[in-house]
């Protein structure tokens, strides 16, 4: 034997003492930190690298901060892109602590989540109370100081500030989740509680197409076919009208033809023609009456907001015989508001103009959206996380979104089931850096070299 037998270089006593002795130390000395393991949600198996990644879940520790003078790195620098701020920290933690009350919740985690669970890992974060801020782990050294009586007992970890990268961030902590709220690419979305009735007028006259009838509905059309209808005499206005088509077994042909104008002034019946669409053999015909008044055009004259299916469109009864009631059909915009509405019947004996009354609209708004749940649209799929909701202007900041909103569509919350709509034009997006000046470093170039030019620099 190389070593003398009689003289122990730390004796399993010695050592917990001298481990005791840190973890009382940092619990005296020392600042309560919130530590945050990095679990990864999606990595590219090529050359393993970190597609997408979450932090939901945080541990209370105890750490030292050896760099007791202030942050370490370079500090806050002014570059041409705006400021960078490059603060360090320095902490030391109980190695036994960590492998004590960390690690084997950690060992529970899917492995593909957390791939090292018995030390902490770079790519970690840890929330800074003193200072509020998240700090990332870039290396961990875990031989310093250098086995005393044969063993380490600390961990000293060399962290810089944390640079958001779209990561989500669910720890339930609201002082450290609210950290990131207005960081990275934001989305705002101007929603409403309570959807708005629409409101139209109606034109009558006389000499009118009243309705156009589908004598044979076509086939193979792979297009809206063009509606056209010959002219009305000098001084009268000519009808329009457009095609509505369906499919069946795969094969599309023409369902039905409405009226977007019955037209005024025709005393002969008018031909309605079927051109375009890649399809063929559709025909229509139409009645027009020339000595009673019928709806000829409906004018929107609020649209609403709120539609999330076609309302009902009700016209009140003409009062001249034969009293022929008026149909028609309203048309919703991706937006959730009224667009158009189309003449399926002008109906017939009208003496002053009628009444129309739409449906009204879809009833939404209860509850309060959570920070960082999912949010859903109803219509396009689109998911988001929740950073932020202002009740009173009903303002929901969102991140991390895997779509596109549509316009109009019901939102809904995954934990509250707070369901809102989406305005029609409630979309605003941006970049969102607490020291980023891109806009103004670059208002400030354009008023001292002119970019618009082929070369700014020469006479070309």
């Amino acid at each position: 034997m190389a070593l003398n037998p009689f003289f122990l270089q730390g004796s399993p006593g010695e050592q917990r003492l001298i481990q005791e002795l840190i973890n009382e130390q940092l619990k005296i000395y020392g600042v309560e930190v919130t530590y945050i393991p990095r679990k990864f949600v999606r990595t590219q198996t090529i050359i393993e690298e970190v597609q997408s990644s979450k932090f939901d879940d945080n541990f209370l520790l105890e750490a030292y901060v050896n760099t007791y003078e202030g942050y370490g790195g370079s500090g806050d620098i002014l570059t041409k892109f705006g400021m960078s701020l490059r603060d360090e920290l320095t902490l030391v933690i109980s190695k036994e602590r960590f492998e004590d009350f960390i690690a084997p919740f950690l060992e529970d985690a899917d492995d593909n989540e957390i791939v090292v669970s018995s030390r902490p890992r770079e790519g970690d974060i840890i929330y800074f109370p003193l200072g509020q801020r998240l700090f990332e782990v870039k290396f961990v050294e875990h031989e310093q100081p250098f086995y005393q009586l044969g063993k380490t007992y600390v961990y000293e970890l060399k962290c810089e500030l944390f640079e958001y990268e779209d990561e989500v961030l669910d720890t339930s902590i609201q002082e450290v989740d609210s950290v990131l709220q207005d960081v990275g690419y934001i989305v705002d979305l101007q929603l409403f509680s309570t959807g708005s009735q629409a409101t139209a007028t109606p034109s009558i006259s006389s000499g009118y197409v009243r309705k156009i009838f589908l004598n044979n509905d076509g086939y193979g059309y792979t297009s809206t076919p063009t509606i056209g209808i010959t002219s009305a005499p000098d001084g009268g206005t000519n009808a329009t009208a457009v095609a509505i088509t369906t499919s069946a077994n795969g094969i599309y042909s023409v369902k039905e033809i409405l009226l977007t104008n019955a037209g005024a002034g025709y005393t002969v019946t008018p031909t309605i023609t079927i051109t375009g669409g890649g399809g063929v053999g559709a025909a229509a015909t139409c009645e027009i009456i020339t000595d009673k008044n019928g709806v000829i055009s409906v004018q929107i004259t609020d649209g609403g907001v709120g539609y999330s299916t076609v309302p009902n469109v009700s016209v009140s009864l003409p009062s001249l015989s034969p009293q022929i009631p008026a149909s028609l059909k309203a048309v919703v915009s991706a937006a959730g508001t009224i667009s158009a509405i189309r003449i399926e019947d002008a109906g017939a004996g009208f003496s002053t103009t009628p009444t129309i009354t739409i449906g009204a609209a879809s009833t939404v708004g209860v509850g309060t959206f959570w920070l960082n749940e999912i949010i859903t649209g109803s219509r396009s799929g689109s998911q988001a996380r929740v950073k932020s909701w202002d009740k009173d202007t009903n303002v929901l900041r969102i991140g991390i979104t895997t779509g596109s909103f549509y316009p109009g569509e019901i939102i809904v919350g995954s934990k509250s089931n707070a369901v809102y709509s989406l305005k029609g034009s409630g979309i605003t997006t941006s970049f969102k850096d607490k020291y980023e000046q891109n806009d103004e470093i670059e208002e400030e170039a354009d008023m001292i070299i002119d970019f618009t030019e082929s070369n700014p620099f020469g006479n070309y």
